[in-house]
């Protein structure tokens, strides 16, 4: 079988806390744009992106405005550091999340915990029972409770052998126990097909699909010791664009979709003289959906729940 120019691109080497957008987009293009892509909101006929859902980058423009969607071309270039993992923002803007979004990370102590008390009870599963069990993580941020490629804390990348992630350990498994490269690809496809995560803000999105995109890379080359083919990261990369969504985890809708209608509310006198007042109502959310892989469709997240 012969090997294409684009099957021989790789990622480099992830060993980096914070994983470069100029690095994917310059190598592998097509993974950058698939690692953007919101699946609630895109069509067969029109592909829309997340957006930031946040206020911390419209200093640079409205296309960085909250409601926008991120483009490749506005995190790649001169703004290829623009998006940085928390433990690398400034500590003025590490606060200012956390008081906007209420956003905060979990030691990766804590991570190790509370995945080890679910993982307990699973422990004795068959190799492909425990693969499929289905996990998610809410509010996933740059999704640690699924892959801890570095801690959240300091930003000091974690060794392989010392990730605690459900998605890591379903992959350490798989290399524990595995030694057919056919049978790898087909449970590391359904690892990542049975893990999910959600976050609000675009850019920790980005930021928890790299991670686990790269955490892939990671437990590839310490099986095979060669880089995986850019049909198997295209392969992974479009799963983790379904599994890892953006969503407000309240209402189950993409974060500021609704809007305000004006409405007219007429309150008429006795002698009937009075002007319409103009009163606001709601417009209900985009509803987030997600796929069933196990039927290869797309339902509501909020199935049964409403």
């Amino acid at each position: 079988m012969t090997t294409s120019n684009s099957e021989k691109q790789r990622i480099s080497d992830g060993s980096a806390t914070d994983i470069l957008e100029n690095t994917i987009r310059e190598q592998m293009p097509d993974i950058l744009d698939i690692l953007l892509i919101d699946r609630t909101t895109s069509t067969p006929k029109t592909k829309r992106n997340i957006i930031w859902a946040n206020d911390n980058y419209n200093v640079h423009g409205k296309k960085y405005a909250a409601t926008a969607q991120i483009k490749p071309e506005l995190v790649t270039g001169e703004m290829g550091t623009l998006i940085k993992p928390r433990a690398l923002k400034s500590r003025d803007l590490q606060k200012e999340r956390t008081k906007s979004k209420a956003e905060v990370f979990t030691p990766t102590w804590i991570v190790k915990k509370q995945n080890d008390e679910v993982d307990r009870q699973y422990l004795k599963d068959e190799l492909a029972i425990y693969v499929n069990r289905k996990w998610l993580e809410i509010t996933c941020g740059e999704a640690p409770y699924m892959a801890t490629r570095y801690d959240m804390a300091t930003g000091d990348v974690i060794p392989l052998t010392e990730r605690v992630g459900f998605v890591d350990r379903k992959l350490a498994r798989i290399n524990a126990e595995v030694t057919d490269k056919a049978e790898w690809h087909l449970l590391a496809r359904q690892a990542y097909q049975s893990s999910y995560g959600f976050e609000w803000s675009g850019d920790s999105l980005l930021l928890a699909r790299e991670n686990l995109l790269y955490t892939y890379r990671d437990y590839y080359f310490a099986k095979w010791q060669e880089e995986p083919l850019h049909s198997l990261f295209k392969e992974i990369a479009t799963i983790i664009s379904y599994n890892v969504f953006q969503m407000d985890g309240l209402k189950y809708i993409i974060p500021l979709s609704e809007k305000r209608e004006k409405i007219a509310a007429v309150q008429m006198s006795l002698f009937g003289d009075e002007e319409p007042e103009k009163e606001w109502r709601i417009k209900p959310g985009k509803r987030v959906r997600i796929k069933d892989w196990e039927t290869d469709k797309m339902e509501f997240f909020d199935k049964g729940v409403r």
